[in-house]
C-alpha cells in the first residue's frame, strides 16, 4: 500500500494531508509530495496524518528528513495526529487546533490545491 496525499496553501500555512501507510514503499512518493509543498509553498507546512494507518521506521525517517529540509530553507514542519511523536518536531492533536496555532481557520480559501488521483476530494480540507 502506498499513500495519497492533497497540498493546499493558504496565506499564512501550508497542509500537506496524507492517507494511507508510509512505509518502505511509500518514501518516494512522501518525498515527491514534500518537494511539490516545498516549490508551491512559503509558509509553515503541516502534515496532516489525520488519515494516515501509520509508518515504517522509513516512514518515519522521511518525515524526519522532510522537516531537516524545511529548516534548510527557513520553514518549519509540525506535525497533526501523528501515529508516533518525532522529536524535535512539533504536533497538533487535530488540524483545528494547528490551523489555531497558526492564527487561521478551517473555513479560511485556499490559494492553491493539488493532491494525487486517487485522493478523496470530500476529506481534503
Amino acid at each position: 500500500m502506498t499513500i495519497q496525499w492533497h497540498l493546499t496553501t493558504r496565506p499564512t500555512v501550508d497542509v500537506l494531508q496524507i492517507s494511507g501507510y508510509l512505509g518502505d514503499d511509500a518514501v518516494t512518493r512522501f518525498n515527491g509530495a514534500v518537494g511539490w509543498a516545498l516549490a508551491r509553498g512559503e509558509q509553515t507546512l503541516l502534515l496532516d496524518c489525520t488519515h494516515l494507518k501509520g509508518w515504517s521506521t522509513a516512514g518515519q525517517h522521511a518525515v524526519a528528513t522532510a522537516a531537516h529540509h524545511l529548516t534548510q530553507r527557513q520553514r518549519r514542519l509540525e506535525l497533526v495526529c501523528p501515529p508516533d511523536r518525532i522529536d524535535g518536531i512539533l504536533a497538533h492533536s487535530s488540524l483545528a487546533a494547528a490551523l489555531d496555532h497558526h492564527q487561521t481557520t478551517v473555513d479560511e480559501q485556499s490559494t492553491d490545491a493539488w493532491h494525487t488521483s486517487r485522493w478523496d476530494t470530500d476529506s481534503a480540507t
